[in-house]
């Protein structure tokens, strides 16, 4: 599961996104991994490893959520041609 939510505002020069996945690892977990930061440069990394998917996934929703309350919005997904 992955999520991509920006933040633009012209006027105070802001332009930021969030990047949220749910990756399984290699030890049989799941890791939630969170990128942040200026729209064009790299962000922050933060991984958080947990037990199950149900659990990463919540996290991710909880994320989102609280992103959608400060203003971020969900881009759409492009699908590739091929």
């Amino acid at each position: 599961m992955q999520s991509y939510l920006e933040k633009r505002d012209p006027t105070k020069n802001l332009a930021r996104f969030h990047s949220l996945m749910v990756l399984p690892d290699l030890f049989g977990g799941w890791t939630f991994e969170r990128e942040w930061g200026r729209i064009g440069q790299s962000g922050q990394v933060r991984r958080i490893h947990f037990p199950s998917q149900e659990e990463a996934t919540q996290a991710l929703l909880e994320v989102e959520t609280a992103k959608k309350r400060r203003g971020y919005w969900l881009r759409p997904q492009q699908l590739g041609l091929f």
